[in-house]
């Protein structure tokens, strides 16, 4: 049996936490920029408004109904996120973290009673001790979980854990539930099994496997096995990228040449830090810069520049003066910058880089040791922690618009909770 454990509209819990004034309330959270919803409470969806909407088309109905407003405060959710881990990674011997607020544990062994009495338990131990609501999926396999979490998390009767252990139960259950939520379906399987007269799961998982596997491949063969309760999907695990991007669209324009280099040293970091995350090295940088091209009446201006590295490597130092220097090429004065970005590709293990005769760069092993005590420092204490200097004090002039984030309440003690 597996288990997943899902976090409710997670990054309006996070906010609720710290702010129990806004339970039962309309609650809705931003994306970079402020631009358009990314999540809301249960009580913002009755109103009518919708993930993904754009902040300025819905204001009128937000000021109606005094919807709060959040912007997105990444840090407080990864806080939140990890205490929510923590507790399942102490209580269970194998538990898979899916995303930031999604995790399978691997019940194996216990009776469908005994694992739904598990769940029930760790759901209110999660709740007490967080603050945080979740709800749970039992089941034979990992799709089945998923869906089963789906009734947990929308069918009051479950009381937020959802076991289907039976034949029948997988049958009511997959005929009730759109196949769009299945898990693995996007829109455009989604397009591909509506044409062919496939509306719920319960429909899918009466396909031929022949049938499956020739219009959807293995990956659609092993979604339909694991929704006939064979499980197939095996650990998770973490794809290493082909290439990573950062980059950010800025809350006000950008003129000066050293506010636009604190940009591409922030995101330079921020590539070389999940480079080393997944134990990976680049080959290749490129930086963006660009103004803002829906300003037509403003002169319009954009470049992009690559080069290849002696060595490919993960050191936040070396890559930026890889990016200095091409920043230095591409820049040109006069114009008002609104986006910029780097992204590294070429990507292989660190475990296997190709020496170059020519290269100068001294002492890899210690740098790189110091570059995994950074990140664990920036981990534990919050990003940012340790930081090159050009970043401290410039990031206010290019960072996102966030003009109603909350406190740090997890990572910055001036924004410790104060009790009286």
């Amino acid at each position: 049996m597996f288990a997943l454990v899902d976090c409710n509209n997670f990054f309006v819990s996070a906010e609720r936490v710290f702010r129990p004034d806004l339970r039962n309330r309309p609650v809705c959270v931003l994306s970079n920029n402020d631009g358009c919803i990314v999540a809301l409470s249960n009580e913002a969806k009755a109103i009518g408004l919708k993930r993904g909407a754009p902040y300025f088309k819905v204001r009128d109905i937000i000021n109606r109904h005094n919807v709060t407003i959040f912007s997105s405060n990444y840090s407080l959710y990864a806080g939140m996120s990890a205490r929510v881990m923590r507790i399942l990674t102490d209580r269970f011997f194998e538990v898979e973290i899916y995303s930031i607020d999604e995790a399978f544990i691997n019940l194996e062994g216990d009776a469908p009673e005994v694992a739904l009495q598990k769940m029930r338990e760790l759901r209110r131990v999660i709740s007490r001790w967080t603050g945080i609501p979740v709800s749970i999926g039992i089941a034979p396999t990992k799709t089945l979980a998923k869906a089963a979490g789906h009734f947990a998390k929308h069918f009051a009767g479950y009381k937020g854990v959802c076991l289907m252990d039976t034949d029948d139960k997988r049958r009511k259950a997959l005929q009730m539930l759109p196949v769009n939520e299945v898990w693995g379906i996007g829109r455009q399987f989604r397009k591909k099994l509506e044409a062919a007269a496939i509306h719920t799961a319960w429909d899918f998982s009466q396909m031929s496997s022949s049938w499956v596997r020739h219009h959807f491949g293995i990956t659609g063969l092993r979604t339909c096995q694991e929704l006939q309760g064979i499980p197939c999907v095996e650990s998770a695990e973490i794809e290493t990228k082909k290439s990573i991007c950062t980059s950010r669209s800025f809350g006000t324009v950008v003129t000066e040449k050293s506010e636009l280099l604190a940009s591409i040293v922030h995101f330079t970091t921020s590539c070389a830090q999940k480079l080393r995350k997944q134990s990976t090295v680049a080959n290749i940088i490129s930086i963006f810069i660009a103004t803002d091209r829906f300003k037509t009446e403003l002169p319009q201006y954009k470049q992009f520049a690559t080069v290849k590295t002696l060595v490919a490597t993960a050191d936040t130092s070396e890559l930026i003066v890889y990016a200095r220097k091409m920043l230095d090429h591409i820049y040109r004065p006069g114009y008002q910058y609104k986006r910029a970005g780097v992204i590294v590709s070429g990507i292989v293990g660190d475990d296997a880089v190709q020496q170059n005769f020519f290269d100068d760069v001294q002492h890899r092993e210690k740098r790189q040791q110091l570059f995994q005590a950074i990140d664990k420092i920036n981990s534990a204490d919050g990003g940012g922690t340790v930081q090159f200097a050009i970043q401290s004090n410039k990031e206010s002039r290019w960072s996102s618009r966030r003009e109603f984030v909350s406190k740090n309440y997890l990572s910055d003690v001036n924004d410790l909770l104060e009790v009286r």
